[in-house]
């Protein structure tokens, strides 16, 4: 199973189905917030993707949670924009909040800039943004959840 997680494209929505022209074998598409609106623009282009979407802290008037939850092969994954848990302070919020839903991956986005971390069994994952980065290449994140394990990857745009 192959997940794509994408945030932070502030009205560039052709990012998203460039991303997403590359990254055909991910069916399950994650966009963590700011600007909903791109997610929903390319979303009938790619009527055999599955999107999952939350708001951002740019994201006004849309009826997006600020997270949610799902679950692939054994694996809960929690994602969020992240600016609710203060993910420019550090990841410690969002790790607590991870913790008390039982989840293995923590997708968010919000910082700009492309991260991977472990922690207490916990993937912390944010692929940056694809138009605005910070710190790092304008990418995305992929992630494979296999048998083996969850294979985490930041790519670059």
């Amino acid at each position: 199973m192959r997940l794509v997680v994408i945030s932070d494209t502030h009205g560039r929505s052709s990012m998203i189905s460039r991303i997403l022209y590359r990254e055909n074998e991910a069916k399950e598409v994650f966009f963590l917030g700011d600007v909903v609106g791109d997610a929903e623009e390319v979303m009938p282009e790619f009527p055999d993707r599955n999107f999952h979407i939350v708001r951002g802290n740019c994201d006004y008037f849309c009826e997006y949670p600020t997270f949610d939850i799902v679950e692939y092969k054994g694996a809960t994954v929690y994602f969020t924009h992240g600016h609710k848990h203060f993910v420019k302070s550090g990841t410690d919020n969002i790790l607590a909040a991870a913790k008390g839903v039982g989840a293995d991956i923590v997708l968010y986005g919000h910082t700009h800039v492309p991260s991977v971390e472990y922690k207490d069994g916990i993937y912390l994952i944010n692929g940056g943004s694809p138009v605005l980065p910070r710190g790092g290449n304008p990418g995305y994140a992929v992630i494979d959840i296999t048998e083996s394990g969850i294979l985490p990857t930041i790519k670059c745009v």
